[in-house]
């Protein structure tokens, strides 16, 4: 259902593009690759291949049903040859430029199957998903992207994506994680060690560094760089994190090993313990950090853990203190402050003035300089797997890693494996295929047999589909950037990191390249690929649970004679009921074909576009689908009706018009004014729907004629408007109209601002500031403070107020609706 939702909200947007006028690309195409089918390879003994052409065949089908509008001659498949030959093609490219290299990573390792698991193939107690085996951490050699070269460009260009929801932006700023602050150097206290360098982003509190902790990744944690007495203990903590589940539990421990080795500080010079411990990330700034218990909440967590120290240094201060409070701090001091007589010289000053004067004392000193930080990590891109495109690098005995040549991509993925999800990548066991002449030398080579992440796959796909046939390249730059960026992508908020990320580094790399080159007036600009990002909510489903045993219900469980009331069959109690995330466990899935099937698919598009507004989670139900039938029945109604009574009339001008007509006629303007905008900018689909509503209740309960043209022009941009939603019902009801065209040949409806204008206006009168009252008025005496002021003296309510009291002054706001008369005292 939650395909339904975006798929029917895309293609209600793109028939009412095209309606306004717009060449509107509608493309559709299959992220094909990945672990499922791969593992459904290794299940069923189905090829990789043959399962996804099947569900692409499924998806296909129920697409079809759903009357959506796809252009299908741009249908991509990242699992094809012609689609992943360019894939391979980027990733050459950006090896040329420097931004593909190979370093060692920590993998998840499966001991039993000799295999590498994905994160979520890892249990919650750390095991193997198949062989149950506890789960080690093993570094292999691997394949990255240098996404960290455009961190500051990834960053600073949020700021242009003005019509992405905020949420989002924020999500991605904080995955970006920029810090600003300093890099200080520690000197270990042992023979041919280098300097320990560490980040903070606080130099305010380097007096109240007390240990610091290190990766257990670090280059000191090697038994020739530790104390002979410490060695054995550090080493053997080192090794046991390589099991999954013992790092958990250590991080959620706190847990740590002393070293054995201590640092000198660089301003104090007091002997600082060096701990190993696995919240530091090797691959995070320098691999090491500096604790400072009094004003860091981990630090204090960690330092309390392991007993690093007796007293607990405070370093800053807050500038309001308690007086008469003498016991020792409970819990760190983490905001800015004063900092106290421990920081010597800075005692007295502001953290921010602090941190400067340290810096700039540091970097006189030799011992520090200013630094920059991002959380952002390179992009690992390698998978141990084979239902991926392959990565186009050879192996030489003599000239190392070598790039194969563009001229001939793509590398293709073997067809005759086998998948038995042991033994590591069926690509290293497919000897045919993996041995190969190496293209510098000419002499024996392998081929890479690690596969790349879908994520890459999925960076570049729009821009394919601006140019899908392209044999020579990706596509034509200038075909591309007429088309690009995306005017408008629909997804949901489960990509607003990885995806969005790794698309926007794609696309502002091609850039660069000069692969790309949107004019600049296209908004966002600087290679940015999607202008208006819409984030749709989840389909939940009704689910049931026993309320004594907490078990999922299956539906043939439930009695749902009465929707509202439903019971248990087994014990005739009432369910717990709840809206989840539909899943089989939970037995609350829905079937989008058994649901268009019974229910119809106008009223299921209906009801998935009006039951919540688009970006907001909606919970799933059939039972309210028949207020959408009955709408969709009533419009059929009017179309008929009109059909019937057509004269072909010339709209007659507003002063000609009755008032009835008049009030139809306007009421006909102001929806097209209202759902015009909730298509356009606010994609208040739900809105929409209801202003429509309202205005097929006004036709149908007005006394204007059906042979009026003000009546046939109303029913007319009501199909018009809903058409979009309903295409089906859409063209029903215009045939009904007696139209010979398509509804979807016509031009959207235009308001009229004259239109708008009301004959009378409903003022209101607050005397003194207080609503007191209200009078109608013409519309031409709106502002006419006297003659407001005349008709509310002549009423029973304004003489009560008024009286015979003077009036001081009188405010009008709300264009005239509202009129505030301030009384003499």
């Amino acid at each position: 259902m939650g395909h339904v939702r975006v798929y029917t909200i895309s293609d209600t947007l793109q028939r009412f593009r095209r309606m306004q006028g717009y060449n509107v690309l509608h493309p559709m195409g299959w992220d094909a690759f990945g672990l499922p089918a791969e593992n459904a390879a290794i299940e069923r003994g189905i090829h990789p291949a043959e399962w996804t052409v099947k569900n692409i065949a499924a998806m296909k089908e129920q697409m079809s049903k759903l009357t959506i509008d796809f252009d299908w001659s741009r249908e991509v498949r990242t699992c094809d040859p012609d689609y992943y030959r360019w894939t391979q093609y980027i990733f050459l490219e950006m090896y040329k430029a420097g931004l593909a290299y190979q370093k060692e990573a920590v993998v998840n390792w499966d001991p039993v199957d000799q295999t590498v698991l994905a994160n979520e193939q890892v249990d919650a107690e750390g095991k193997s998903w198949r062989s149950g085996a506890l789960v080690e951490r093993k570094k292999l050699r691997q394949w990255f992207f240098k996404v960290t070269d455009f961190a500051e460009d990834l960053l600073n260009d949020i700021d242009l994506l003005t019509h992405w929801p905020e949420r989002v932006k924020q999500m991605q700023r904080h995955w970006i994680g920029k810090s600003q602050g300093a890099e200080f150097e520690f000197s270990v206290l042992a023979e041919n060690v280098s300097p320990l360098k560490v980040f903070t982003s606080r130099p305010d509190t380097l007096y109240g560094v007390q240990y610091l902790v290190v990766s257990p990744e670090h280059e000191l944690i090697k038994r020739e760089r530790l104390p002979a007495g410490q060695a054995d203990e550090v080493l053997t903590f080192v090794e046991d994190l390589g099991k999954v589940q013992n790092m958990e539990e250590a991080e959620e421990s706190k847990k740590g090993v002393f070293t054995g080795l201590y640092a000198s500080h660089p301003v104090t010079s007091e002997q600082i313990p060096i701990y190993v411990a696995p919240y530091v990330l090797s691959d995070y700034g320098t691999g090491a950090v500096m604790g400072v218990p009094a004003h860091d909440k981990r630090d204090w967590d960690f330092c309390r853990a392991n007993n690093v120290v007796d007293k607990i240094k405070f370093v800053i201060e807050s500038p309001i203190k308690e007086v008469g409070v003498t016991e020792e701090p409970t819990e760190p001091f983490t905001a800015h402050g004063i900092l106290t007589g421990i920081s010597g010289p800075y005692k007295g000053m502001k953290s921010k003035e602090a941190g400067k004067a340290i810096l700039k004392k540091a970097i006189q000193a030799g011992f520090g300089h200013s630094a920059t930080q991002y959380r952002l990590k390179d992009w690992l891109l390698s998978r141990q797997r084979y239902w991926g495109a392959p990565i186009p690098i050879v192996h030489c005995p003599t000239c190392k890693v070598v790039p194969v040549p563009q001229e001939d991509l793509p590398v293709p993925l073997p067809l005759d494996v086998t998948f038995t999800g042991k033994g590591g990548s069926p690509l290293a066991r497919a000897t045919d295929w993996l041995n190969c002449k190496c293209p510098k030398c000419n002499g024996p080579a392998t081929r890479e047999t690690d596969t790349m992440d879908t994520f890459v796959d999925s960076s570049w796909y729009f821009m394919r589909y601006t140019d899908p046939h392209n044999t020579s390249l990706p596509f034509d730059p200038k075909i591309a950037s007429e088309r690009l960026p995306v005017d408008i992508y629909i997804g949901g908020v489960e990509h607003a990191i990885l995806h969005l990320l790794y698309s926007r580094f794609f696309s502002k790399f091609l850039y660069k390249q000069g692969a790309i080159a949107p004019s600049p007036n296209k908004l966002p600009g600087n290679g940015e690929p999607f202008n208006v990002l819409l984030t749709q909510g989840m389909v939940h489903g009704r689910t049931f649970k026993d309320p004594v045993t907490q078990r999922f219900l299956k539906p043939e469980e439930v009695d749902l004679t009465d929707f509202n009331k439903p019971k248990i069959i087994a014990t005739g109690e009432s369910p717990s009921i709840s809206y989840e995330k539909m899943s089989k466990s939970k037995y609350n899935g829905v079937d989008p074909t058994s649901v268009v099937e019974e229910q119809g698919v106008d009223p299921t598009r209906l009801h998935i576009l009006y039951k919540a507004p688009p970006s907001e989670v909606l919970e799933w139900d059939d039972a309210s689908i028949i207020g959408m039938q009955r709408w969709i029945a009533k419009v059929l109604k009017l179309s008929s009706t009109a059909g019937e009574s057509r004269l072909k009339l010339e709209l007659p001008e507003l002063e000609a018009m009755t008032g009835e007509e008049r009030d139809m006629y306007r009421t006909t303007h102001l929806t097209i004014k209202q759902v015009t905008e909730s298509m356009s900018t606010s994609f208040g689909f739900n809105t929409a729907i209801s202003d429509l509503i309202k205005l097929s209740n006004c036709v149908s309960g007005s006394k204007v004629e059906a042979s009026s043209p003000v009546y046939q022009h109303a029913v007319q941009s009501i199909v018009k408007m809903m058409a979009p939603m309903t295409p089906t019902v859409g063209e029903e009801c215009w045939e009904e109209l007696g139209e010979k065209e398509s509804v979807f040949q016509q031009e959207w409806p235009k308001w009229e601002d004259k239109a708008l204008a009301k004959d009378n206006v409903e003022c209101m009168i607050q005397i003194n500031g207080k609503t007191r009252l209200s009078v109608n008025l013409p519309a031409a005496l709106v502002g006419n403070t006297e003659e407001i002021e005349r008709r509310a003296r002549e009423s029973p309510v304004g003489q009560k107020w008024l009286g015979e009291k003077s009036i001081r002054r009188a405010i009008v706001a709300k264009n005239g609706e509202l009129v505030n008369f301030v009384l003499q005292n």
